[in-house]
């Protein structure tokens, strides 16, 4: 499974991006704005593709557990980004809500700044990746910035 973000608008505070998954339009992500030099919480990760497997620990794979009994098997976890740790893919609406983390949603807010429907969204697709996952199936994820 190849999953694609495209990264098409960077505001300073925030990068909203398209959310692809094995080439077809799934959803807008939104993630912490580029940085030159790294803030802890507040940069996005550098461009490239990386692994994407489960992780069965920690504080959101405790809150998922609990709020998604039927569902969770482990948080969806962005493995061997260079110079960051534990990035997940997780529910959120604004920059505020990630620390370098990937989050997705049915649409951009309509402030531009912000993705809605963003636990609708998670639930949809993350089935289908946990499952590819658990399967063996070897999923990636690539980030892409497609703006100037």
């Amino acid at each position: 499974m190849k999953i694609s973000v495209l990264r098409f608008k960077d505001t300073g505070n925030e990068t909203l991006g398209l959310l692809m998954i094995n080439g077809k339009h799934r959803g807008y992500t939104i993630e912490d704005e580029e940085r030159e030099i790294k803030v802890m919480h507040e940069t996005r990760i550098p461009e490239g593709t990386y692994k994407v497997g489960l992780r069965e620990y920690g504080g959101h794979h405790e809150r998922y557990s609990k709020k998604f009994p039927n569902l969770h098997v482990g948080m969806l976890q962005v493995f061997d980004v260079p110079g960051f740790t534990d990035i997940l893919i997780h529910i959120g609406n604004t920059d505020g809500d990630t620390s370098g983390c990937l989050l997705v949603g049915e649409a951009i807010g309509s402030d531009q700044k912000s993705i809605v429907s963003s636990t609708k969204k998670y639930t949809e697709i993350y089935f289908e990746i946990a499952r590819a996952i658990k399967q063996g199936e070897p999923v990636t994820i690539e980030y892409k910035k497609i703006y100037d």
